[in-house]
């Protein structure tokens, strides 16, 4: 691996020293008492009885989020700059916040909360559209040293009841309503009411912030529910405003629940002090966000970890601009919706999924919002980067937007793809904007960055030492396919545990690598530079005639042909393979998607891409032509099980059995174009898929 360039060598020190290099990162933060030290190295035995390595970050100190966000930025003199830019495509509605107005909202509804029974350590949890009030709430409940638990808004009752269950939260903080795109307002009472019903433990005090959209009345005080605005206005009145409540270190600011697609969420706890400190380094490091003037747009959800930390607090933590978005890419209005919040608001950072770009492409499959209106009146000239995150980003996207942006944004603008999770809690990879440390962030200097490898996700940020091994933990050769894990202790925006369940932490971290490595459940590889290639989840693999492969490289294969907006490869069962690889494709918007099945010019062309790229070995078995038919998580990720699952019922004639499908499915209708155009390709090609497929594997 190269170690010339800065990022290599503060990635070096970070590994290798990593006391005295996260002690220099915890001094750019306000501490109510210092840390005895950066990090503390233990072990634990949990009820199962097996000790594990267990770490711990900045022990000793005391510190509080909301005041490094809010409070620190009024006493450095910018309480006037803009903290939370507001906009609503789906309500016609926009509000600007700065950090004093924040400073008054949020200190007056910690006060509320005070008066409600919260108190430091206890969990509220929150279900909210994205909304102002929401950041307020997160902020707010930090502010008194209390723990919020996120809960996308919309999810459904059993969901939410398990998450209740799971957390036992001392209040709810929720809206009247969530907007989701064009399909009008929906009502939370019925599903939080419901929720409350089904879970065993009841919290006692539900605060409801009223949208006019759709208001839920009446509230009922005695059943403990509280009108929000009315409580808020009570205590302006009265002059009520809570103090910053500082807690350890350890302590939990947030509960986040994974998404997971089978068994119960696992809530992942996020630690005060190693939050900050992490968050802070990399707002500044990759994404290149410094202060006042930096505008950032995270196109997420806070109900996301990307929201939590890239809408909410790294860019407060730094004294920027977060635009607050309640939208979608498309459909609210159209497909130019990104490209005017860069414009309205000078955007100089975007964060997105690659699954939103796509989403872009097939509606404007030439860039004609981006090149003919945006880019050619000068619109994005403020954006320096495009971060990308959340599913595989393909090279044939990473090369489009980077064009994009070279011609029409600013001078070295960039496409950053990087690679993370909710346990990680900030990027694991990526490129960094800029590449220095500790005090050069508050220079004017600017390191180069790293050249950019579309198909990468960069390389491993400070303190977390990526790994690729086979099955039984063994390291292997850079450039060699494997298991994606990482060593211990992770950075310090890492988890250390899960919400109340040790055990389950090492069963579903540890136990694999017998306590040796964190697992990811992530399978790619690390090439002799130290780039990191994110090709699949762990099940995702596809084994044909003892051939690996994963889905996210006959994926790359397929979406280089130049009529092709979106794919999902998904490995069913083959009586002489093992698998075959099987693709759900959707055409770009200028040509028209027809039949189940695609013309044998383009399954001729596709499947050459797919033998040029990686091997005859890895020969498509089928190819399913669809618009709308890909299902995928609010987060943006490819719900290939499910599909898996369809084409497997279908080889068995069973065109109508009821998959499992997640409840974070963005569009449960998806589900059903998908069932509909599996139907229609077996109608067209027989029922048997092997027979009906066997001759065109061979093109």
């Amino acid at each position: 691996m190269s170690s010339s360039h800065i990022q290599d060598k503060v990635y070096k020190q970070s590994l290798e020293d990593p006391e005295s290099f996260w002690a220099a990162q915890a001094d750019q933060l306000q501490w109510h008492r210092k840390p005895d030290r950066a990090l503390q190295r233990t072990t634990k035995t949990p009820k199962n009885g097996i000790k594990h390595d267990h770490w711990s970050w900045f022990p000793g100190g005391e510190i509080s989020t909301t005041y490094n966000c809010v409070d620190r930025h009024i006493l450095n003199g910018n309480g006037d700059a803009v903290a939370i830019c507001w906009d609503s495509p789906v309500t016609g509605l926009k509000q600007q916040f700065t950090y004093k107005r924040l400073l008054e909202e949020v200190e007056t509804l910690a006060a509320v909360l005070q008066e409600e029974g919260v108190k430091k350590g206890d969990v509220v949890l929150i279900y909210m559209p994205m909304i102002p009030a929401a950041l307020f709430a997160m902020l707010a409940i930090a502010r008194i040293g209390a723990i919020h638990a996120v809960v996308f808004g919309g999810f459904s009752p059993s969901s939410l009841a398990q998450r209740m269950e799971a957390s036992r939260p001392k209040a709810v903080m929720t809206a009247s309503c969530g907007i989701e795109g064009t399909k009008g307002p929906m009502g939370y009472k019925k599903l939080l009411e419901e929720a409350v019903q089904k879970s065993s433990f009841k919290p006692s005090k539900v605060i409801i912030w009223q949208r006019e959209q759709l208001r839920w009345d009446p509230v009922i005080k005695e059943d403990g529910q509280r009108n929000w605005q009315r409580l808020v206005k009570s205590a302006m009145n009265r002059g009520l405003k809570a103090a910053v409540v500082p807690v350890k270190s350890s302590d939990g600011l947030y509960i986040i629940y994974t998404s997971g697609t089978t068994g119960l969420p696992k809530g992942v706890v996020r630690e005060a002090g190693g939050h900050a400190v992490g968050l802070n380094l990399s707002i500044k490091y990759l994404f290149g966000v410094h202060g006042p003037g930096d505008v950032m747009f995270t196109a997420s959800d806070i109900g996301w970890v990307v929201g939590h930390s890239y809408i909410v607090y790294a860019p407060l933590l730094a004294g920027a601009t977060t635009v607050l978005f309640e939208g979608k890419p498309v459909g609210t209005p159209d497909a130019s919706t990104f490209w005017r919040i860069i414009e309205e608001y000078r955007v100089t950072t975007m964060f997105t999924a690659p699954t939103a770009l796509r989403a872009i492409r097939r509606e404007d499959g030439d860039n004609d919002y981006f090149e003919q209106i945006y880019g050619n009146r000068g619109g994005l000239k403020t954006l320096r980067a495009l971060f990308l995150a959340g599913e595989r980003s393909e090279p044939s996207i990473v090369q489009i937007y980077q064009k994009l942006l070279a011609k029409h944004c600013a001078g070295g603008a960039v496409v950053v793809d990087n690679w993370w999770s909710s346990e990680s809690g900030s990027p694991i990879s990526g490129i960094a904007l800029s590449a220095a440390a500790g005090e050069d962030f508050n220079s004017n200097h600017r390191h180069p960055p790293l050249p950019i490898k579309p198909g990468s996700a960069g390389k491993a940020m400070p303190g977390f030492d990526v790994r690729i091994v086979d099955d039984e933990g063994n390291e292997l050769k850079p450039g060699s396919m494997g298991n994606i894990v990482m060593a211990m202790p992770l950075a310090p925006t890492g988890f250390t545990t899960l919400w109340d369940d040790e055990e389950r932490f090492y069963r579903s971290y540890l136990k694999r690598f017998n306590g040796r490595w964190i697992d990811t459940g992530d399978a790619g590889m690390i090439d002799e530079d130290g780039y990191i290639s994110i090709m699949s989840r762990s099940d995702d693999i596809i084994n044909v005639a003892a051939h690996r492969f994963s889905t996210g490289a006959i994926e790359q294969a397929v979406m280089s042909h130049p009529d092709i907006a979106e794919v999902a490869v998904v490995g069913i069962p083959d009586s002489l393979k093992g698998h075959l690889p099987f693709a759900f494709i959707t055409l770009s918007a200028h040509h028209h998607p027809h039949p189940a099945v695609p013309d044998e010019k383009l399954f001729k062309e596709v499947q050459q891409l797919v033998r040029k790229q990686i091997g005859a070995i890895a020969s498509l078995g089928g190819v399913i032509q669809g618009k709308g038919m890909i299902p995928k998580t609010r987060s943006g990720k490819t719900l290939r099980r499910v599909l898996r699952e369809l084409i497997e019922n279908a080889t068995h004639g069973d065109f109508e059995k009821e998959v499992q499908v997640p409840t974070t499915v963005e569009d449960a209708d998806t589900i059903d174009m998908a069932k509909a155009k599996v139907k229609e390709y077996f109608r067209l090609r027989g029922k048997d898929l092997h027979k009906a497929t066997e001759a065109r594997a061979k093109l």
